[in-house]
């Protein structure tokens, strides 16, 4: 929980509250719960989740401190591995993660708004890895 709070913090500002309160009971009783979850360990200490529901990464979380070494990139490569194709969605304001998922090769789909925060969402997609078509 402690990535999750403080990944999601530095990366959406513009969400009052973001990892803590009720979002942090989201987290730990539902998300958590439901998704196929793989975490990133350095030194006994984890740096980065990935939650996965189905093939549409629910969350990618790497802590500040973790951020720029491979580690999200690889926690992404595994998930494309075993599941192909993969979406996810991305607050647009969020110009770090989007950049990530561009550079893995993830396209803009569609775009909604958040009706929660009133922010726009988009809905980005990555095509199954070649191993895998």
């Amino acid at each position: 929980m402690d990535v999750w709070s403080r990944a999601g913090s530095a990366a959406h500002p513009f969400i009052p509250g973001e990892g803590e309160g009720e979002r942090a009971r989201e987290m730990r009783e539902i998300y958590l719960v439901h998704a196929e979850n793989w975490v990133a360990e350095t030194d006994g200490r984890v740096v980065a989740l990935l939650g996965l529901l189905d093939t549409e990464i629910g969350g990618l979380f790497v802590a500040p401190e973790a951020q720029g070494t491979g580690v999200g990139r690889r926690l992404v490569e595994h998930a494309a591995a075993l599941h192909g194709s993969l979406t996810l969605e991305v607050y647009g304001k969020n110009t770090g993660a989007r950049g990530f998922y561009a550079r893995l090769g993830f396209v803009e789909e569609s775009r909604r708004v958040d009706e929660e925060y009133d922010e726009v969402m988009l809905r980005l997609t990555r095509p199954a890895p070649e191993s895998r078509a």
